[in-house]
């Protein structure tokens, strides 16, 4: 993040003094200057209800208090300020910057709020004598060339399938690739030239690497001319092996090219940003070309999206330009339709980039095609999020009727344990609420009941220490709270419910049936011995089936995660003289524990912090 300067700041009366009933907004107009700023509105309570920018603070927060004939939203929130503070900054530029860490850091109510913590992922090619290539997702490491970044995970292996099949280059890791003594099947299906034991020299490889780059970068035409010439040079040298290989390269690269991308006339990295509303949603859609070629898209949709009232549509793409961009990599032209503060825009996007980006609003040629794609893009995930929200409000009205349940259980919970024999038991908690899985509201628990493989002592485990918290008031209680697994497992969470006060608590268990079938599932209550079986294409088994999967897939997830991390440490652990410091040298210089098995104990001493006779030691305990 860009650096904020040095700002003066003016602000309404101290909120030490009691303020008025009324907020009489009089004095602080006055005291408003002709100069762009932002401004932040308070309620009684000393809560921001909305951060905005200013080209002229004095004329734009009159507006709120001069007027009286405001949208409904609009004069709601004014109806609630007790206090305006302003900060006057020294150009537009330096107000979107500040009104953006503003917005991150109270999320006021009635701003548009557009949030997206999963980093996006990049083809790597790292910075090794036999360069690999790689998927990356995360910090950027310069001693390594990123490509993108790309939309999606898919769009990104896609990438790296291509160039596997054109440039061949390697994908191992390294502590793979210093320790192989044969080529692998890669090499024999023609997508790895085996480096690793000298199948290809390295300057001939450094050329696979650099038309690869060349490739990522959308200069495929000058890819094809090195490689004719390339061809022509082995063929004049009466090199034929090297000339049909190149040729090989050419045909492959030709045919990838028609099949697989869209191709755009423009090369470059260019992203298209436009919105959509419809009915009571918005959404805005990105679509990425990189190197010239449309990679994919991603829709957002906002938090708090009735602000549209507030900010306007007009102020949808800008706010989302303002947020998405200021923390991620930005490409050097951004497309947009025709929007209000462009030049505030580019501005602070070519500060933060170091390098200059360029705004283009209300494009023409093959760029307002790209455009109308976004728009369009942006209103088919408006319908389908709104036949989505359809679909679950019929399933949880069944899913209510079904189980008796008032129209008011709306917060679903389900939690299941997950274990290999007892080994690293995870357990899952998953919610449902708003019509939707609320996957930032997850959690895992690592639990370690006093005999592994004991189910209900893990749920006990997982359960109290959930309930404990609900109770502490740091998560809201479920309407609903849904165990996978039968009447034992049912019979500990009613069990842990009592003991924490929790008795309002409607529970269920969810058990597959007799033959293990999906929609032959019994759902088991904590207070009857019957079990009810709703029919396999009923909307709110459905629902229970949905729930009941996730948590499933988010339990065994972790568990994985711990039995890897336990598997890969453990080898170390019981060494003496190897504490957590050395143990994360040695990892991380070998790449895993199966790296040090394969090295000698002359590399192992050359590691930082391990000496010769330790380097014996580890040599010795790990064979």
């Amino acid at each position: 993040m860009s650096k904020v300067p040095r700002l003066s700041k003016v602000t309404s009366p101290s909120p030490a003094e009691a303020p008025p009933p009324t907020f009489d907004a009089s004095e602080l107009l006055r005291s408003l200057p002709h100069r762009p700023g932002v401004y932040r509105m308070f309620d009684a309570n000393g809560e921001v209800l909305y951060v905005g920018k200013a080209r002229d603070l004095k004329k734009r927060v009159s507006q709120y208090f001069q007027k009286n004939d405001h949208e409904y939203r609009i004069a709601a929130m004014v109806a609630h300020v007790a206090r305006v503070e302003t900060t006057v900054t020294r150009s537009e530029g330096e107000a979107l910057l500040l009104e953006n860490n503003y917005i991150k850091a109270h999320e006021p109510r009635y701003n548009i709020l557009y949030r997206d913590d999963k980093s996006y992922p990049y083809v790597c090619i790292s910075g090794d004598p036999f360069p690999q290539l790689r998927f990356h997702r995360g910090a950027l490491d310069r001693r390594n060339r990123y490509f993108g970044p790309f939309p999606s995970a898919g769009a990104v292996r896609e990438g790296i399938a291509t160039l596997q099949k054109v440039f061949q280059i390697r994908t191992c890791e390294n502590t793979v690739f210093a320790n192989r003594s044969r080529p692998c099947m890669l090499h024999q299906i023609q997508r790895c030239t085996a480096p690793c034991v000298g199948r290809i020299g390295e300057a001939d490889y450094r050329e696979d690497v650099e038309g690869a780059t060349l490739f990522l970068r959308g200069k495929g035409n000058e890819v094809l001319t090195r490689l004719q010439g390339q061809m022509q040079q082995a063929a004049d040298k009466l090199e034929f092996e090297r000339a049909a290989r190149i040729r090989d390269k050419i045909a492959r690269m030709q045919v990838l090219r028609s099949r697989q991308f869209v191709e755009s006339a423009t090369a470059g990295d260019i992203d298209v940003v436009a919105a959509a509303i419809e009915g009571s949603l918005f959404a805005v859609n990105v679509v990425m070309i990189r190197g010239g070629r449309h990679v994919g898209d991603k829709t957002f949709f906002p938090r708090h999206a009735d602000a549209a009232d507030v900010e306007g549509e007009g102020a949808i793409v800008p706010t989302f330009l303002t947020q998405h961009y200021l923390e991620r990599p930005v490409p050097p032209a951004i497309v947009v339709p025709d929007v209000e503060d462009q030049a505030a825009l580019a501005e602070v996007l070519s500060a933060q980039s170091g390098q200059r980006v360029d705004i283009v609003g209300n494009p023409g040629g093959e760029r307002r095609v790209w455009l109308a794609m976004a728009q369009q893009n942006a209103l088919l995930a408006i319908r389908q999020k709104l036949a989505q929200k359809a679909t679950q409000e019929d399933r949880l009205a069944t899913l209510q009727e079904a189980l008796g349940l008032p129209s008011s259980v709306q917060r679903i919970e389900c939690f299941d344990i997950s274990h290999t024999m007892g080994e690293a038991a995870t357990a899952s908690c998953v919610i449902f609420d708003r019509l939707a899985m609320q996957t930032s509201e997850y959690r895992r628990f690592n639990v370690t009941p006093p005999q592994g493989g004991d189910d209900y002592a893990a749920m006990r485990e997982a359960l109290t220490r959930r309930c404990a918290r609900i109770v502490a008031g740091e998560y809201p209680a479920p309407d609903l709270l849904v165990i996978d697994g039968g009447k034992g497992q049912v019979s500990v969470a009613a069990g842990v419910l009592e003991e924490q006060g929790l008795h309002g608590v409607p529970l269920i268990g969810i058990a597959k049936g007799p033959e293990r079938k999906a929609g032959e599932e019994d759902i088991v209550f904590p207070d009857r011995d019957a079990v009810l079986n709703l029919p396999s294409d009923h909307p709110g088994l459905h629902l229970l089936q949905q729930i009941r999967d996730e948590a499933h897939r988010f339990a065994i997830q972790g568990h994985r995660a711990r039995r890897a991390k336990a598997r890969t440490t453990s080898a170390l652990q019981d060494i003496a003289g190897i504490g957590a410091t050395r143990r994360k040298a040695l990892l991380t210089h070998f790449g895993g524990v199966k790296g040090v098995q394969a090295a000698s104990v002359e590399d192992i001493a050359r590691v930082p912090g391990i000496s010769r006779a330790l380097a014996e030691r580890i040599f010795a305990e790990l064979h």
